[in-house]
């Protein structure tokens, strides 16, 4: 048997491996290999949940959700586990092992919320894993709320997925600032990360940003103003991983206007979308960063209920290599839902981006957060929702769209439910989200696209504390809950010997 021979077998075995199973069927050409490829539920999935916050007076609930999809596995489990501490000044001294506490959540079943809480400080960042039934389309949705202190409000984050690259545009080291970037690492190995920090100018420097080891199931959360002497208000963090691979957010906490998670931008892309600005927004500021060679030119559009507008004043922004760009958008909603859509004047050139939005006046303000993300695809789901509070926005940039939303039974009763809308193209919609009949505790709302353009979706939970909006926004990107697999067919000629 030659070395090509041993090749394909081989690669054939890692393609079992990895999918689980292999199809092999007859042919019925001379061509061999089949050009086709069937979609698949995966197997596994891994979230990450920072560390929730330092307050003493912080409320954490959780809710784990996964939809029934066809064709998953008739077994599987997901299951939270604590990650061990790391110090909070980026040193990468830990503070101890991981705790052995009985986890928050523990998911049941498919279809239906599973619903846990904590309090305090000592909440830690949490590593989860999922497989079989509970790993397509798996969401963990981590909502706090603080009541007084820097960063006050209502702070929200999707568990995210393990990676090797993030950007933040939106970040600040000024003075009324306290920013973390969380890193929390899944894997047995340490993993070793550098973060570059981008001001109005260009690089940051730094002397402690490079060669950052978060040890092997570990969370480690590093205050950013540390990291430089050079205090700005806009910023763009770039986290790299060099081994291994992370989960990381920023915590951005405001000594004046609360706070929220800002999660990593969308990559790099000439074209980008922040959907869902909320319709009384009282201050939206536009965060982007150039990370190639070339300058941008981009054109600034809001997608409202009525149809695609530009801005007055704030119709183009140039924005030049490796530096980043703000600018103050102000209450540019005007009383109507939006989303901001940035795309090239001429040539594209590829940046990321975020919105920093505030709502409320005065001492009653409140922050959060909508990065540039990803087109729901094929489906998108988030959890936590509630039969008041809850805003689901809907965009077409382009072409309309038909959407079918579905929400899930409730974490304590309820019947599932779906409601089908139209978006027409250069609009955003707030739609009013379904709600399961004979609800009982929090639900899930899953988005799919049924038919037309690219959409775009964000959730803000919103509540009222003591005359302050609190607010958080999570976009809704696909869900990756299915992975394409080769067809596999039966040619016995790749074993015999050439």
């Amino acid at each position: 048997m030659n070395r090509t021979t041993l090749s394909l077998i081989a690669a054939t075995t890692v393609l079992a491996a990895v999918t689980g199973f292999a199809t092999l069927e007859p042919s019925g050409t001379s061509g061999g290999a089949a050009a086709t490829a069937t979609r698949l539920p995966v197997e596994r999935t891994s979230l990450l949940c920072p560390q929730p916050s330092t307050s003493d007076i912080a409320d954490t609930a959780y809710t784990s959700f996964t939809p029934v999809v066809e064709g998953a596995s008739d077994s599987g489990k997901a299951q939270l586990q604590a990650a061990a501490e790391e110090s909070a000044d980026g040193a990468g001294g830990k503070k101890g092992g991981a705790k052995t506490a009985k986890p928050v959540v523990l998911p049941k079943e498919p279809g239906k919320p599973a619903a846990g809480d904590t309090s305090g400080a000592d909440a830690p960042a949490l590593v989860g894993l999922a497989s079989g039934k509970f790993a397509p389309g798996w969401t963990v949705q981590e909502t706090t709320e603080v009541a007084a202190g820097a960063g006050r409000g209502l702070l929200g984050i999707n568990c995210t997925a393990p990676d090797t690259e993030f950007w933040f545009p939106g970040v600040s080291t000024a003075a009324q600032r306290t920013d973390y970037v969380h890193l929390t690492n899944p894997d047995d190995a340490a993993a070793v990360v550098d973060i570059d920090l981008y001001g109005k100018d260009g690089t940051l420097k730094s002397t402690v940003a490079d060669g950052i080891t978060v040890q092997a199931h570990a969370s480690e959360p590093i205050l950013l103003n540390t990291l430089t002497g050079d205090p700005q208000a806009d910023l763009t963090v770039h986290v790299k991983v060099r081994s291994g691979r992370i989960g990381a957010a920023v915590q951005a906490l405001d000594a004046k206007t609360g706070g929220d998670w800002l999660t990593a931008s969308a990559d790099p892309a000439g074209s980008l979308v922040m959907p869902g600005i909320p319709k009384d927004a009282t201050s939206v500021r536009l965060v982007v960063f150039a990370p190639g060679d070339t300058d941008a030119d981009l054109k600034v559009r809001l997608a409202s209920p009525s149809g695609t507008i530009t801005p007055a004043g704030n119709e183009t922004l140039h924005v030049k290599a490796g530096m980043t760009a703000a600018v103050d958008l102000g209450d540019v909603t005007r009383g109507e839902a939006g989303s901001l859509v940035l795309a090239p004047t001429g040539s594209s050139v590829p940046v990321v981006a975020a919105l920093r939005v505030v709502r409320g006046k005065g001492a009653d303000q409140e922050t959060a957060f909508i990065p540039a993300t990803a087109p729901v695809g094929a489906r998108a789901t988030v959890a936590d929702n509630s039969a008041k509070g809850s805003t689901l926005a809907l965009t077409a940039p382009g072409a309309g769209a038909r959407v079918k939303v579905t929400a899930s039974a409730g974490s304590g009763g309820g019947t599932a439910v779906s409601k089908t809308f139209t978006v027409k193209g250069g609009t955003t919609q707030d739609v009013e989200a379904p709600v399961p009949s004979g609800l009982k505790g929090t639900y899930a709302l899953t988005v799919e696209p049924v038919s037309g353009g690219p959409v775009y979706a964000s959730r803000m939970l919103s509540a009222t504390h003591e005359g302050v909006p609190a607010f958080t926004i999570q976009n809704l990107p696909d869900d990756r809950g299915t992975v394409s697999v080769p067809d596999a067919e039966q040619d016995l000629s790749v074993v015999l010997e050439q």
